[in-house]
C-alpha cells in the first residue's frame, strides 16, 4: 500500500466508525415516541447526515484549525506516526463502544486521542493544555448542562403546542393558494389564502385527508421528522471537520493545499460516515430510544430542538461540543421533568462511565499506536 494513502484510508474509517455511535443522536426520538421502527429513522438519520457533513466543508475553518493545529505547540515537527496514531486510537474506541451498544463522543475520542499520543511523542510540554482546557474540555462539560437545562425550559412551551394542535395537521392546497387547518374532527379553518385583485376570497372548501382535501399535509408527526433531520444535519456539520482536521495534524498528508483534495477529503468522510450510519447505528439507537426513559411526542420534539439549536450554534463558532452528551442529556433532561422515576438510572450511570472512560481510553489506544507505528516506520 503507497503510504502516503494510510491517512485518508483511517480518517474515512474514523468516519465509519463515527456514523456508527452517533446518527442515533438524533433519531432516537422517533423510535422512542413511536413515530417509525429503526431502520426507516436510520435511513432518515443518515441521509441528513451525509447532508450535514458535505455542507460542513463551507463552515469548516474553525474546527479544522482547533483540532489540527491548535493543541500541539507550533513550534515541533510534528511526525506522520503522531497523526496516525490518534486516528487509529479514536477509531478503536468508537468501534468498540458501537459494538457495545455504548454512546460516546467522537470529540472526546480525539481529543484523548491527540493527548496519549502528543504525551509519549513530545512529553506534556508539547501540548497546548489551556487550548484543550479552553477550546475543548470546558464546551465538553458545559454542553451536557446547557443540553438539559434547554430541554427542560422548552418543553413546557412545546408541550402546551403539541396539545393545542394534537390531531391536528395543515393542508396545502396550490391550486386555491391556501393553507388550511383540519382539525382531529374533519373540521376545516382557513389559515391564509392568497387573492388576486378583484377577485373574492374563496370558501373554506368541503373536501386533504380527514376532510378530504386534496394537497400535501403537515401534523405534529411532520415536524417531529423535521426536528430529527435538523438535528442530524447539525451532527454531520459538528463532526465531519473533525474528522477531516487529522488530515492537517503535523505532515499526515503533503497534499491537503489542494482544492482538489479538500473536497476528495470532505466528500470522503461523508460518504464514510453515511456508510456507517446505515450499517451500524443500530445498537446505539436502541439504547437512547428505549433504556433511558420512555418518550412522546412533544418530548421527542424538545430533545431534538435543543440537540439541534445548541450543536448548529456550536459548530457555527468553531467549539467542539459532544453531539453525543448533548443529545443524551436533552432526553436525561425530558425524563426527570416526569420523575426520576422516569429515567433509567443504570442506563445513564453507563452512559456517564463510558463517558469518562472515552478520554483515556483513546489515549491509551493511541499512545500504543504510536508505539507500533515508529517501530514500524
Amino acid at each position: 500500500m503507497d503510504p502516503s494513502f494510510l491517512p485518508f484510508l483511517l480518517v474515512a474509517v474514523l468516519a465509519f466508525a463515527n456514523g456508527t455511535n452517533d446518527v442515533s443522536k438524533a433519531i432516537a426520538t422517533l423510535v422512542g415516541s413511536g413515530i417509525t421502527d429503526y431502520r426507516t429513522a436510520i435511513l432518515w438519520g443518515t441521509a441528513w447526515t451525509v447532508i450535514g457533513a458535505g455542507l460542513s466543508a463551507s463552515i469548516a475553518s474553525a474546527m479544522v484549525k482547533t483540532f489540527s493545529a491548535g493543541l500541539i505547540q507550533p513550534r515541533l515537527i510534528i511526525p506522520s506516526s503522531v497523526a496516525l496514531a490518534v486516528m487509529s486510537g479514536a477509531m478503536a474506541w468508537v468501534l468498540i463502544a458501537s459494538r457495545t451498544g455504548l454512546p460516546v463522543s467522537t470529540t472526546h475520542a480525539l481529543t484523548g486521542a491527540i493527548v496519549g499520543a502528543g504525551i509519549i511523542a513530545f512529553g506534556s510540554i508539547g501540548l497546548i493544555w489551556p487550548a484543550i482546557l479552553g477550546k475543548i474540555a470546558l464546551p465538553l462539560l458545559l454542553s451536557p448542562v446547557l443540553a438539559l437545562t434547554l430541554s427542560v425550559l422548552l418543553h413546557p412551551l412545546i408541550h402546551r403546542l403539541a396539545a393545542k394542535w394534537e390531531g391536528t395537521c395543515l393542508c396545502f392546497m396550490p391550486a386555491q393558494r391556501a393553507l388550511i387547518a383540519i382539525d382531529s374532527q374533519g373540521g376545516t379553518r382557513t389559515l391564509f389564502q392568497a387573492t388576486a385583485i378583484g377577485q373574492p376570497v374563496m370558501a373554506v372548501p368541503s373536501q386533504c385527508d380527514r376532510a378530504g382535501l386534496g394537497g400535501p399535509t403537515i401534523g405534529l408527526d411532520s415536524i417531529h421528522w423535521l426536528s430529527s433531520g435538523l438535528a442530524s444535519l447539525a451532527r454531520g456539520a459538528n463532526d465531519g471537520p473533525k474528522i477531516v482536521a487529522m488530515l492537517l495534524l503535523g505532515n499526515a498528508t503533503a497534499a491537503w493545499p489542494s482544492v482538489q483534495m479538500q473536497v476528495i477529503a470532505f466528500a470522503s468522510v461523508t460518504l464514510a460516515m453515511g456508510l456507517g450510519s446505515y450499517l451500524g447505528g443500530m445498537k446505539v439507537t436502541e439504547v437512547l430510544a428505549e433504556r433511558v426513559t420512555k418518550m412522546d411526542h412533544a418530548e421527542g420534539l424538545s430533545a431534538n430542538v435543543a440537540t439541534s439549536s445548541l450543536v448548529l450554534v456550536s459548530a457555527s463558532m468553531g467549539l467542539p461540543v459532544s453531539t453525543t452528551h448533548v443529545s443524551s442529556s436533552a432526553i436525561i433532561g425530558i425524563g426527570l421533568l416526569k420523575g426520576r422515576q422516569a429515567v433509567r438510572w443504570t442506563t445513564v450511570r453507563d452512559m456517564v462511565l463510558a463517558w469518562i472512560v472515552t478520554l483515556p481510553a483513546a489515549g491509551l489506544l493511541a499512545g500504543l499506536a504510536y508505539l507500533i507505528l515508529t517501530a514500524i516506520f
